[in-house]
């Protein structure tokens, strides 16, 4: 009967003794394409920023870049930020990283080309390099992809354990005249991102932004 007792004190100790090791922090990449009339949709994603700072919690990482000519790059992030332990110094990290954003969107000026498979891929590097539990890449963008000559992009997207989500996707006069366009073009990002293990959502909804966040 001691005997029986001792096991059971040593097996409680053990599973008293368990830490949940999880990583249960999140990291979101923000893309925001400023090429041609999308530049003027921005002002949208703002929202998307400003959600995001009210409910990302310490140690979340946050990073907003452009889509461009060349996005694969660290010159093209506008802001980044993991945010600190402590509430008061997190509350001025978030209000810089806001005011940035403001202070992009105001002055941008719109871009000849459309490298989104450079910015994901820059957006994978950032948010592995962070060590992010969960990963998310938005897509402020109409997914229309144009690449300045010289620039390919023909390198597979390693993108297990991310979530990649388009944002507003809007349609293109060609889009309105035949909508196999519009289809096609999300088709085929959808099948890139799953081919690379991803997880593909599109949601033009932003009224629905704070469903696709798995907290």
């Amino acid at each position: 009967m001691k005997c029986f007792f001792i096991i059971a004190l040593l097996i409680g100790l053990t599973v008293g003794g368990c830490t949940d090791t999880q990583n249960r922090t999140t990291g979101v990449y923000i893309l925001l394409d400023t090429s041609g009339t999308y530049a003027l949709e921005l002002k949208k994603a703002q929202s998307i920023v400003n959600y995001l700072l009210g409910t990302l919690q310490p140690k979340d990482t946050l990073a907003v870049a452009c889509i461009d000519t060349g996005s694969f790059s660290e010159k093209d992030i506008v802001a980044k930020m993991t945010f600190d332990q402590r509430p008061s110094v997190a509350n001025n990290q978030k209000r810089a990283f806001q005011k940035t954003v403001v202070d992009f969107v105001a002055k941008v000026k719109s871009s000849s080309y459309t490298d989104i498979s450079g910015g994901i891929l820059q957006a994978i590097e950032y948010l592995n390099e962070a060590s992010a539990g969960q990963k998310y890449i938005l897509i402020f963008s109409d997914l229309k992809e144009e690449l300045a000559k010289g620039h390919v992009r023909d390198v597979p997207f390693q993108l297990s354990d991310f979530n990649v989500i388009a944002l507003n996707v809007t349609k293109l006069r060609q889009d309105i005249r035949d909508p196999e366009n519009y289809l096609d073009r999300v088709e085929q990002w959808r099948s890139k991102v799953e081919s690379g293990k991803g997880k593909w959502q599109i949601v033009n909804d932003l009224e629905r932004i704070d469903t696709i966040f798995d907290r």
